[in-house]
């Protein structure tokens, strides 16, 4: 069990307390006993921390300013981790603790398994049962293939990067470093490409051959049942850093820049350029052909009809989208109209 002042000095924290104390793990404020870190990064919590059995607590300068002259019967034996960004080292220290029970996967190739004698496999892969590789197909150090997922040709998966079961990779699709994709996620399908040909008396859409790839970059992570097509003719790209959640759509030749997070159920029409350090809510979605600008914030249920070319906005809107400043306002107009409507009434009334 890490002490203290070793995780202190991991994760550059400032350590308030005894430095030999030892913890198992995280917990949350409610739930975490004595031999436990949790974390507070918001205000509004900052009692429940206080009365909080964890044995060690995550914290900015302020918050523990406020633990330490409202003190609980905990406080005593509890030690702190001062840091400018709790919330970011709560998630580091986290993954430290969930490399020790997470499940590793040791190295082979299931007998069920199907690969192509041309694919390159290290040794240091596994590789699971009823799993498909194909033709040509690369993988790095490390990587893990877990149960029926299907690895088409010609595709490159780089080192330590983990594919849980039933997921699907196209041909020639290219995935990073130290990616984790979940199960039921579809990689490099074809993009919606159909041509009109019609007339008076009939006619048919023409399919668009789709030849591009998909490439995703490192650190890249892909929720279950996500859709990410292939480009028609250039690659659909995912930035390095980029967290996607489940069930979102990505169009042919989308390009989301690096380190953005996208929410469950958002769909990216194609062509759409996203920029780096962008923030998509569940639900949102963009129309095709647009430029995004960097660190763009883009609340939940909202449609973005056009291109934004300023940094750093926040938009929010079923439909128009506007700024969420913009929208705050008009919602609290909304809010108000019924009291408005009586005043007017009694003016009426008064005439």
């Amino acid at each position: 069990m890490p002490t203290a002042i070793e995780l202190a000095e991991q994760f550059q924290a400032s350590l308030v307390g005894e430095a030999s104390l030892a913890f198992v793990g995280l917990a949350p404020l409610e739930q975490a006993q004595a031999n436990q870190i949790s974390f507070l990064s918001n205000p509004l919590y900052r009692q429940q921390a206080s009365d909080s059995s964890a044995g060690a607590l995550i914290v900015n300068a302020a918050d523990l300013e406020f633990l330490k002259t409202n003190p609980s019967q905990h406080s005593a034996k509890r030690v702190y981790f001062v840091s400018k960004n709790p919330y970011a080292t709560f998630a580091r220290m986290a993954q430290n603790f969930a490399k020790t029970s997470t499940p590793r996967y040791a190295p082979g190739i299931h007998p069920s398994a199907v690969i192509d004698s041309s694919a390159m496999i290290p040794a240091s892969c596994h590789i699971g049962p009823f799993v498909h590789i194909g033709a040509g197909v690369r993988l790095g150090e490390r990587v893990a293939i877990l149960g029926n997922t299907s690895i088409a040709r010609d595709s490159m998966i780089d080192s330590d990067t983990l594919v849980y079961p039933a997921a699907s990779i196209y041909y020639g699709t290219h995935i990073g470093e130290r990616c984790i994709i979940h199960s039921g996620a579809v990689i490099g399908a074809d993009g919606f490409g159909f041509a009109p040909d019609f007339s008076a008396t009939g006619g048919e859409w023409v399919k668009i051959p789709q030849t591009g790839r998909v490439v995703i970059g490192n650190d890249v992570e892909i929720g279950a049942s996500t859709t990410i097509d292939r480009g028609a003719m250039s690659d659909t790209v995912i930035g390095a850093g980029t967290k996607i959640d489940n069930q979102v759509q990505i169009a042919h030749n989308v390009i989301v820049g690096a380190c953005c997070v996208i929410a469950g159920c958002a769909a990216i029409s194609g062509s759409t350029k996203i920029g780096n350090f962008c923030i998509i809510g569940g639900a949102a979605n963009f129309a095709g052909h647009l430029t995004i600008a960097d660190r763009t914030t883009v609340s939940g249920n909202t449609s973005i009809i056009r291109s934004i070319s300023e940094p750093g906005q926040h938009l929010t809107g079923v439909y128009p989208s506007m700024l969420h400043s913009a929208w705050e306002k008009n919602a609290a107009i909304l809010r108000g109209l019924d009291k408005i409507r009586q005043r007017l009434r009694l003016l009426d009334k008064s005439k």
